[in-house]
């Protein structure tokens, strides 16, 4: 019989698999992992805290840092919270030029996740292929918002300015190009062998664990959770629009690779909807006193980010900057059910299963 050694080992907090500064403790039996702590807190900036001491509009850069993948997500969730309880009405030029940022976002997003995940198990080809295509939008952002990762354009009341000349045009053309894209993705890796034996069965868990630990997004989909808030709590325009909701079955990072992807489909479908249908003239900005003030009171909003539900809780006391701010922050949820997942996997798993979550460090830490 063969005797082996309890080992301790720490994956992280400085390694590409871990997407960020994050890190795992593990404990293993061979190659078996029979423990997982999660230890976080090293990319931890207190924005919560420092909103206190801010106004409402100096509060939107910080949130830029928290998904920075998924920035004008964060944007909208805090401008979103602001409005709701100022009542204040949004143009609908801003709202149209809102929706198509956020979903541009969601492509964006998917397609750093895909190519880091294969990269992760594996794969570099798609890694570069998804940088490819994701670099047309961080160019259509950089157009629109003068930044390519931090953009800080949404404001309470409407966006930071308009679409320059032509801008509308460009995104029009990116449907159909990124369709072709997608086809290829699909050719390449969705029926590898290789790539399918890495992934099916792997991290799997049902819709009553998923429900019970929080979860949301692709990582509560899933499990056949029908449960997006553009459609099941509709905000912005998303009520105008017509999309389907990608659904799985086995709860597996096979259909979490599988959700995000048609949700890249569906995301390009929306747009192709927004585009057409964008008015010609309008403001961007609704009537909003000088000095942001909400009355007193409480507010939470929330939306669908690309990782899940990111809400925001407000606490006013009628003055200028905020009593209290909290988000709730989808990365920092979903990564609750990673120790139930790891224990009896492989370390080679780990890897597979921690990418498929897919968290965003900073919004982690916030």
């Amino acid at each position: 019989m063969i005797r082996t050694e309890e080992l301790l080992l720490n994956v992280g907090p400085q390694h590409p698999s871990t997407h960020g500064v994050f890190r795992i403790v593990v404990k293993l039996d061979g190659e078996v992992i029979t423990e997982a702590t999660p230890v976080m807190g090293y990319l931890h900036r207190g924005t919560e805290k420092l909103a206190e001491s801010l106004n409402y509009t100096q509060i939107i850069p910080y949130t830029d840092r928290m998904d920075y993948v998924s920035a004008m997500t964060n944007n909208y969730v805090l401008v979103h919270a602001v409005e709701k309880m100022m009542n204040i009405e949004v143009p609908e030029r801003a709202e149209f030029l809102r929706l198509i940022v956020m979903e541009l976002q969601r492509v964006a997003s998917h397609l750093v996740w895909w190519g880091t995940y294969l990269l992760d198990i594996g794969a570099m080809s798609p890694f570069l292929y998804a940088f490819r295509d994701r670099e047309i939008i961080i160019d259509l952002f950089n157009e629109i918002s003068g930044a390519r990762l931090t953009y800080n354009y949404m404001r309470v009341g409407g966006v930071k300015w308009d679409a320059p000349s032509g801008w509308i045009d460009k995104v029009r053309d990116f449907i159909p190009y990124m369709r072709k894209r997608m086809d290829e993705y699909d050719r390449l890796v969705s029926g590898n062998e290789i790539f399918l034996a890495r992934i099916k069965g792997v991290g799997q868990y049902d819709a009553d664990t998923a429900i019970a630990y929080g979860l949301s997004g692709a990582n509560l989909r899933c499990t056949g959770v029908d449960w997006d808030l553009r459609k099941t709590e509709p905000y912005s325009l998303y009520d105008r629009f017509e999309f389907d909701v990608p659904l799985g079955q086995k709860g597996d990072c096979y259909d979490r690779y599988l959700i995000r992807l048609q949700e890249i489909h569906e995301s390009l479908r929306i747009l192709e909807q927004a585009v057409a249908q964008f008015p010609s003239g309008g403001d961007t900005m609704g009537k909003v006193p000088r000095v942001i003030r909400p009355p007193a009171g409480e507010v939470y909003a929330r939306i669908e980010s690309p990782r899940g539900e990111i809400g925001c809780y407000i606490i006013s006391k009628g003055k200028a900057e905020p009593y209290r701010l909290k988000f709730r922050r989808p990365s920092f949820v979903n990564l609750q059910i990673l120790p139930k997942l790891l224990v009896g996997e492989t370390m080679t798993n780990l890897i597979t299963i921690l990418g498929g979550v897919d968290i965003v460090v900073g919004e982690v830490d916030c």
